[in-house]
């Protein structure tokens, strides 16, 4: 086979990366934080500003514009799973649809139009590719293992994560809310009302959202009650029209397998490709955040990744691969998010483990969540993990 070009050593299109070890994720992230002083006290404090919890701030703000909100951020906005998505944006949960759950597609929708938010939202509908029972008229014909074709279609798109995380933050921002960078949460004081220790700042809430997900799980308490680990991603070069037909991929619809080995991906506006597969094992967040895709179980992963593209498709044969990059990926037992009271108060909420699922799921469930702490709507049964 001829070797497949490489240009790993191309800048990130992304205007920082907080995470190197991670690499370098394809997106751009077009906001700046204002610098403002950590609050002495606040209504509501959010923790984490990826899509989770910058959506919760927005919609709090939206819902309730008499009341303070402060987003506290460890080290920039999306600098965890939500600016190193691959954007793929599905209907359900990865456990399927939940009783009560409702249309997040269509929740997702909503939540940016009201919000004014451009983030190159599509919903073709998502493929679910297989190596058996595939449709008769599949326009996918993948050599993986057996031949990949499409099983069946359902509700699912595509989004930009770079802008859903920019336009989340303007509608914060723009509705009154104060993001914080750089100043991660290490403590919670369990006082009548909480105090958030960030950096050397001190701030008294009134309620809190832990939106971390993978991250901080001492602070939310998940440590060991939820697996942390970081999915990894490819990007290939631009493909032109007559490629991306060869490959099933022309009508921008996202697509996952439904049997194993795993794979999934999307093609973005520009005609290049997204392929990810394999977890990369963590015990805990600190593990994660140390990872190194360049190095032991990431680096064999990626090569591994890598030959299973170059050899899908005659189209794959030399296509190049410009950034590889992992990011931060969080389960529980049942594949349900956790959206649960912290067991320290009923005034603070944890909401995270989407399980691959979270880009659309992840604002619909910080709307939700908005509205759960502000008492206008309840926490979901089957975000609880037993005891």
């Amino acid at each position: 086979m001829p070797t497949a070009k490489s240009h790993s050593g191309l800048q990130p299109l992304s205007h920082s990366n907080p995470h190197p070890n991670w690499g370098a994720a394809p997106w751009h992230i077009d906001f700046t934080v204002r610098n403002k002083p950590v609050p002495q006290s606040v209504d509501f404090a959010v923790i984490g500003a990826g899509f989770t919890g910058l959506a919760a701030a927005a919609w709090l703000r939206r819902l309730a514009p008499e009341k303070s909100v402060a987003v506290f951020e460890a080290a920039r906005i999306g600098a965890g799973a939500s600016g190193r998505t691959g954007g793929m944006a599905l209907a359900e949960s990865a456990a399927g649809d939940l009783p009560g759950l409702g249309n997040v597609l269509g929740g997702l929708k909503r939540i940016v139009a009201e919000l004014q938010i451009d983030c190159d939202l599509v919903s073709p509908s998502a493929f679910e590719i297989g190596r058996s029972k595939g449709m008769a008229h599949s326009p996918i014909h993948w050599n993986d293992s057996g031949t990949l074709r499409v099983v069946k279609k359902v509700p699912g798109g595509t989004l930009d994560p770079g802008k859903l995380v920019a336009g989340l933050a303007r509608a914060a921002d723009e509705r009154g809310a104060t993001i914080i960078e750089s100043h991660a949460v290490t403590k919670i004081e369990w006082e009548r009302s909480p105090i958030v220790h960030a950096g050397a700042a001190r701030c008294s809430a009134g309620k809190i959202l832990f939106a971390t997900n993978a991250l901080a799980l001492e602070l939310t308490a998940l440590a060991g009650r939820a697996e942390p680990k970081l999915t990894l991603a490819i990007l290939t070069e631009p493909m032109e029209e007559e490629r991306l037909e060869a490959i099933g991929l022309a009508g921008g619809n996202p697509f996952y397998t439904v049997d194993l080995p795993y794979l999934w991906g999307r093609c973005r506006r520009d005609g290049r490709v997204i392929f990810g597969a394999g977890l990369v094992d963590a015990d805990d967040s600190g593990d994660l955040e140390h990872i190194d895709i360049t190095k032991g179980q990431a680096k064999v992963l990626f090569e591994s990744i890598e030959r299973r593209i170059h050899s899908l498709h005659p189209a794959l044969r030399e296509i190049g691969i410009t950034h590889r990059w992992g990011g931060p990926i969080l389960f529980r037992e049942n594949w349900r998010p956790v959206f649960i009271p912290h067991p320290q108060s009923k005034n603070a909420v944890v909401l995270g483990a989407y399980a691959g699922h979270g880009v659309a799921l992840s604002v619909y469930l910080g709307a939700w969540a908005a509205e759960a702490l502000l008492c206008r709507r309840k926490l979901p049964p089957w975000g609880s993990i037993p005891k």
